[in-house]
């Protein structure tokens, strides 16, 4: 078997879990590789769909054998074939290789990773950005990712060290969102030289916050600094905020979920700013 890709826009059956094109695939699941290639999955019909919608740049589909026949898999299917993608038919014991499940997914696309710089936030000051320090929790990352699609939410900015979103957990956890909402990667530092430039109010929640979270009203474009799961917010991140709010505890926890306090201010905000 040759060890060369298929043209684009090519239709290739596959059998063998040992096929290159299913050891490519494969290695993305790693985050050196989805690195250095710009690639990452997205399981799953509805998600490979979403993300064609979205006019996401697709490399590769491969589908279950099973779902050929089905009109909305081959529709879609047809559609990333005419954008250029390899799409490949697979066995299911070569979709159970790929999604590493047991309960395999039927669809399985690849597509180009896409940021933004910070230079579109200083283009579209849109409702509400949200800037996340150091987040580890893949799982916490993508449901943001989903909040802030639902409350129409302009975009995420990952500051430091964090998790990547094109890591499978984190574009499960996004539901699609991923394909939606822009994101920025930014070192602190250059975050940290940035900031001065955000035309409208930085907000940071953090346990030592004076303010109430539902007394913040704005109509400002708004920068909502989230810290790390495990001590919040970084000195140096407090600092660049206006204003520092709290997310009061009326029973024995004394925190939240990160997902689950940004979701709450995500959605306070948004019943001020956008009748939610």
């Amino acid at each position: 078997m040759s060890g060369e890709r298929p043209r684009p826009g090519a239709i290739k059956t596959v059998t063998s879990a040992a096929n290159p094109v299913v050891k490519e695939i494969r290695a993305l699941t790693m985050r050196k590789h989805r690195t250095e290639r710009g690639l990452f999955l997205a399981e799953g019909l509805k998600l490979v769909a979403d993300a064609l919608e979205a006019g996401w740049p697709i490399r590769t589909v491969v589908l279950s054998e099973d779902l050929e026949s089905q009109t909305r898999a081959a529709q879609t299917a047809a559609t990333a074939r005419a954008r250029g993608a390899l799409v490949v038919m697979a066995s299911e014991e070569v979709m159970a290789r790929l999604t590493r499940r047991d309960n395999p997914q039927t669809m399985v696309g690849v597509f180009h990773q896409r940021l933004v710089g910070l230079d579109a936030v200083e283009a579209k000051p849109a409702p509400v950005w949200v800037a996340l320090e150091d987040v580890r929790d893949p799982g916490n990352l993508g449901t943001i990712l989903r909040t802030v699609d639902a409350v129409a939410g302009a975009g995420v900015i990952l500051i430091g060290d964090t998790t990547d979103p094109f890591g499978l957990e984190a574009v499960r956890a996004s539901m699609g969102s991923i394909f939606h909402v822009p994101i920025v990667r930014v070192s602190r530092e250059a975050f940290m030289a940035w900031r001065s430039r955000f035309p409208g109010v930085v907000i940071g929640t953090h346990l030592a916050g004076a303010v109430d979270y539902r007394t913040v009203m704005t109509d400002k474009p708004v920068l909502l600094l989230m810290g790390t799961e495990q001590r919040g917010l970084s000195e140096e991140i407090v600092a660049a905020c206006d204003r520092l709010v709290k997310i009061p505890m009326a029973g024995k926890a004394d925190s939240l979920n990160l997902a689950v306090s940004t979701g709450v201010m995500l959605y306070e905000l948004g019943r001020n700013r956008l009748s939610l």
